[in-house]
C-alpha cells in the first residue's frame, strides 16, 4: 500500500488552531485566508492520492505509541474516508474565508478560528481513523469543540442552552459507542476497523452482536440527530451561521452516517440492523421535512430539511443493497455541497438585513446579486432539477426503491413525500427572499446590500460545483463515489454515473415530485398564515428532554444534600459502609470461606498487645475528653508498630511510629485551638456507632483471612527477590521495591506527603508570613 501521512496533516492543522489567535491579533485582515491555507493544503495532498485510492490500494499509517501495551496510532485513507476527507478540508478552507468575513471585528474571532479548526481536526482524525479506540478519541473531541463552536455566543442564555443540550445527548451517545467498540473488540479480536473487515470473523453471529449494534445505534443516532435524538439539531441553529453551514451540513452530523457506513461490512446485512436503520431514518425524514415545511426561519428552515436528509442516508444504509448504498454516497456528496451553500446564503442574508423571517423577504436580488445566484443555484440542486448533482441523487433513491423485492412501495412513498417536501423548502430559502417585488429597505431591520467576498465566494464555488458535478459526472465524481461505495459495501462494486438513463420509472417519479413540489412552494403563504408562529406540533421532544433534564438536576441536589452534608461522621459512615457492603456481597458471592484465625497459636505478647489495643479503642469510644481520645488513638498506632517489628517488617514498623508521632503531635496543635465539648453525644448514638464499627471490622479481617489462602496469579515476591540485587543493585529487597520497582508509586506518595505538608505548615503558621503592603 502507499505509505501516508495523516498524522501529520492531523498535527500540521492542530498547529493551525493554536496559532489562530495569534495569527489574527497579528494579521486582522488576513488571517481567515491565512488559516484556510491549513485545510486547503490537506485537501490538495489528498487529491494526489486519488490514483491510488481509487485503484483500491488505500495506504494505512501506524505509529507505534506505546508498543508494550500494543497500542498503535492507526489510520487508513480507503475511497470512504478520501471523500469524507475532501468535503471536510475543501469546505472547510471555504468556511474559514466565510467566517472572516461574517464575524469580522468581533473581538473573539480569533478564538472561534481556534475552536473551528479544532473541529475541524477532529473530524478528519475521525474519518481517517483505523482503530476504534482512536475513532472514539476524535469522535469525543468533535463533540467538545462543537460544544464551543454552537455555546460561541456565551452572553446569550439560549445559545449557553442550546450548546450544553447538543453537548449532553451527543456525549450519552458517545459513552454507549464506547461501550460497543470496547465489545467490539472483544468479538472481533482485534481493535483494527480493516483488520476487523479483512479477517474474516463474522461479528453477526457473535452473542455479543445485539448489544453490539443497540450501542453503536446510539452514538451514531445520537450524533446524526435520528428519532427520538432528533430535536438538538434545529436548537443548534444559535449557533453562527459559519458554524452552522460547516458543522449541520457537511462535517458532524454526517459523522453518525459515516460511523454506520464504516460498520456497514462489520454489523449490516442482518434483520436487526435493517429493521433499526430503516424505520429510524424514514421517521426522521417525515418529521423533519413536515416540520421544515411550517417554519418561517432561514436556519430552522435548512436544519430540519437536513434533519430529513440524514433520515434518508440512514434509511438508505440499512437498506443496504449496492444501489442503496450507491444512492447514499451519491445524496451524501450533493448534500454536502448544496446545503453548505444555502446554510452561509442564509447568514449572509441575515447579517446583511438583521432577520431570517422569510415572510419579510423579497426581492433581494436586487440588492445582492451574487448571493441570489449562489443560492439559486444550490436551491435548484437541492429541488433535484437536472441537470444539477441533486437530480442523481434523487434519481437513484428512486432507483433503490424500484429495485427492492419487499416493501418497494413503502420506501418509494416516503422518499416522494419527503422529495416533494426538500423540493418546496428548497425554493423557499434558496428563490423566495431574492425573488418577487423590490420591498424598501425600511422594511427591514438594516437596509440590505452585497456581502463581503469572502461571504459570497464560498457558496458560489460550491454551487457551481454541484453544476459541474451534475454535467460532467463521469470526470471525478464517479472513480471517487465507485471507490467509496466499495469501502461501504465491503467489496467491489460496479458504477456508472450518468445524467440520462432514458424514460423510466425513477424519471417519471423525478418529474412527478418537480411539479407536486412547485405545487407545494406556491401555497406557502396559506400555511404561514395557517400556522403563524404555533409549535408545529403539541408533543415535543425537547420538552421532554428539558423535563428529564431538571429532574436529573433536582435528584442531583437531592442526593448532594444526602452525600455532601458537611458532616464528617456522616461521610465516614457513608464510605465505611458502602464499602463494606460491597465487599460482604463479593465475599458471599465468592463461594466457601477459606480463611482461618488460630487464636491458640498467639504468644503471650501477641495476647498482650491486641489486650492493650482493645482497651485503648475502649477508651476513645467513652471518654469525652479529645486529648485523652488523641493518645489513645496514638497507643493504638504504636501497638500496630510493635505487630509489624514481632512479624519481620521492621521498615513499616519504623513508617508507623514516625507517622503515628506526627500524627500526635499535629493532632494536639489542632486540639489545642478547638473549643471544649459543648454537647456530649448521645448513649444511643456511640452504640450505633458501636456497632457500625464491630460489623466493618468484621467484614474487612474476613477479607484478610480469606485473601491469605486465595492466590489469583503466581506470587511475584519471588521474583522480586531475584531482581533485587541483579537488576537494582540493592540488597534490602522493601527499599529496591519502593525505590526502583514502584518508583512512580513512591513519587505519588511523596508529592501527596508534600501538599499535606503545606497545608499544615499553612493552617498552624496562624497568619504570621501574612504579605507585607508596600508603603
Amino acid at each position: 500500500m502507499e505509505p501516508v501521512y495523516i498524522f501529520e496533516c492531523i498535527v500540521a492543522l492542530l498547529v493551525f488552531a493554536g496559532l489562530a489567535p495569534i495569527l489574527h491579533r497579528l494579521f486582522p485582515k488576513f488571517s481567515g485566508w491565512i488559516l484556510a491555507l491549513g485545510p486547503l493544503g490537506v485537501s490538495g495532498y489528498l487529491i494526489s492520492l486519488l490514483p491510488v485510492v481509487i485503484e483500491g490500494n488505500g495506504g494505512i499509517q501506524t505509529i507505534q505509541w506505546f508498543p508494550q501495551l500494543g497500542v498503535s496510532l492507526s489510520f487508513q485513507i480507503d475511497g470512504l474516508g478520501m471523500l469524507m476527507g475532501l468535503l471536510i478540508c475543501g469546505i472547510g478552507a471555504l468556511i474559514f474565508l466565510y467566517a472572516h468575513g461574517y464575524l469580522k471585528g468581533h473581538v473573539l474571532q480569533g478564538k472561534f478560528f481556534c475552536y473551528l479548526m479544532v473541529f475541524l481536526s477532529a473530524m478528519f482524525g475521525l474519518v481517517t481513523a483505523d482503530n476504534l479506540i482512536l475513532l472514539f478519541v476524535f469522535w469525543e473531541l468533535t463533540s467538545i469543540s462543537s460544544y464551543l463552536l454552537i455555546g460561541f455566543y456565551h452572553e446569550s442564555e439560549e445559545s449557553r442552552w442550546k450548546a450544553l443540550q447538543a453537548l449532553l445527548v451527543t456525549g450519552i451517545g458517545g459513552v454507549a459507542l464506547m461501550a460497543g467498540f470496547v465489545l467490539l473488540g472483544i468479538a472481533s479480536g482485534s481493535g483494527s476497523i480493516s483488520e476487523i473487515v479483512s479477517g474474516g470473523v463474522s461479528v453477526s453471529d457473535h452473542a455479543l452482536y445485539p448489544v453490539i449494534l443497540i450501542l453503536v445505534l446510539l452514538g451514531a443516532f445520537t450524533k446524526s440527530a435520528q428519532w427520538p435524538f432528533h430535536f438538538w439539531l434545529p436548537n443548534a441553529m444559535a449557533a453562527p451561521a459559519p458554524v452552522s453551514a460547516f458543522l449541520h451540513s457537511a462535517t458532524m452530523v454526517k459523522a453518525g452516517v459515516f460511523l454506520l457506513a464504516k460498520m456497514n461490512p462489520i454489523l449490516g446485512d442482518t434483520l436487526l440492523w435493517t429493521v433499526s436503520l430503516t424505520g429510524a431514518g424514514m421517521i426522521t425524514m417525515l418529521l423533519g421535512a413536515f416540520n421544515g415545511l411550517l417554519q418561517t426561519d432561514l436556519k430552522k428552515i435548512l436544519a430540519y430539511s437536513t434533519l430529513s436528509v440524514l433520515g434518508m442516508l440512514v434509511m438508505l444504509l440499512g437498506l443496504g443493497t449496492d444501489l442503496a448504498i450507491q444512492s447514499a454516497i451519491l445524496f451524501l456528496l450533493g448534500h454536502a455541497l448544496y446545503k453548505a451553500a444555502l446554510f452561509m446564503c442564509a447568514g449572509s442574508v441575515d447579517h446583511e438585513t438583521g432577520t431570517r423571517d422569510v415572510r419579510v423577504f423579497s426581492g433581494l436580488r436586487f440588492a445582492m446579486p451574487v448571493t441570489a445566484v449562489a443560492a439559486g443555484l444550490a436551491a435548484l440542486s437541492k429541488a433535484g432539477f437536472p441537470p444539477f448533482f441533486g437530480f442523481l441523487g434523487k434519481e437513484y433513491v428512486y432507483k433503490t426503491g424500484t429495485y427492492l423485492d419487499e416493501f418497494s412501495f413503502v420506501i418509494l412513498a416516503v422518499a416522494m413525500v419527503t422529495n416533494i417536501i426538500l423540493m418546496a423548502l428548497a425554493f423557499k430559502v434558496g428563490m423566495h427572499p431574492f425573488w418577487g417585488k423590490r420591498r424598501r429597505g425600511e422594511a427591514l431591520p438594516k437596509v440590505p446590500h452585497e456581502a463581503a467576498f469572502p461571504m459570497w465566494v464560498g457558496p458560489l464555488i460550491l454551487a457551481l460545483t454541484g453544476l459541474w458535478f451534475g454535467l460532467f459526472p463521469g470526470s471525478v465524481v464517479t472513480p471517487i463515489i465507485a471507490s467509496a461505495v466499495q469501502s461501504v459495501a465491503g467489496y467491489p462494486v460496479d458504477f456508472t454515473l450518468a445524467l440520462w438513463h432514458g424514460f423510466n420509472l425513477p424519471l417519471l417519479l423525478s418529474v412527478l415530485t418537480l411539479i407536486s413540489g412547485c405545487i407545494l412552494y406556491l401555497l406557502r403563504r396559506k400555511i404561514w398564515i395557517k400556522i403563524g408562529d404555533r409549535p408545529p406540533f403539541r408533543y415535543s421532544f425537547d420538552a421532554f428532554y428539558k423535563k428529564i433534564f431538571d429532574g436529573f438536576v433536582a435528584l442531583s441536589r437531592w442526593q448532594t444534600r444526602i452525600l455532601q452534608s458537611g458532616y464528617l461522621h456522616r461521610y465516614l459512615l457513608i464510605i465505611l459502609g458502602i464499602s463494606a457492603l460491597l465487599i460482604a456481597t463479593e465475599l458471599f458471592l465468592f463461594g466457601e470461606f477459606s480463611g482461618q484465625l488460630d487464636l491458640l497459636d498467639a504468644s503471650p505478647l501477641d495476647w498482650t498487645v491486641a489486650v492493650l489495643i482493645l482497651v485503648s479503642l475502649g477508651v476513645i469510644i467513652t471518654t469525652n475528653s479529645r486529648m485523652t481520645a488523641l493518645l489513645s488513638m496514638g497507643v493504638v498506632g504504636f501497638g500496630i508498630a510493635v505487630i509489624f517489628i514481632m512479624y519481620g517488617a521492621p521498615d513499616l514498623a519504623i513508617t508507623q511510629i514516625l507517622v503515628e508521632t506526627l500524627t500526635v503531635v499535629l493532632f494536639m496543635f489542632v486540639i489545642y485551638r478547638l473549643p471544649v465539648f459543648r454537647r456530649l453525644s448521645k448513649k444511643k448514638a456511640k452504640i450505633s456507632d458501636g456497632c457500625f464499627a464491630l460489623v466493618v471490622g468484621v467484614v474487612i479481617t474476613s477479607l484478610v483471612l480469606q485473601a491469605q489462602n486465595l492466590e489469583i496469579a503466581p506470587s511475584i515476591s519471588g521474583q522480586f527477590g531475584e531482581w533485587s540485587y541483579a537488576l537494582a543493585k540493592g540488597k534490602n529487597v522493601v527499599n529496591v521495591i519502593l525505590v526502583d520497582f514502584r518508583a512512580l508509586d513512591t513519587l505519588g506518595e511523596i508529592v501527596v506527603l508534600a501538599i499535606a505538608a503545606v497545608g499544615i505548615f499553612i493552617l498552624i503558621s496562624d497568619g504570621r508570613y501574612k504579605r507585607k503592603e508596600p508603603k
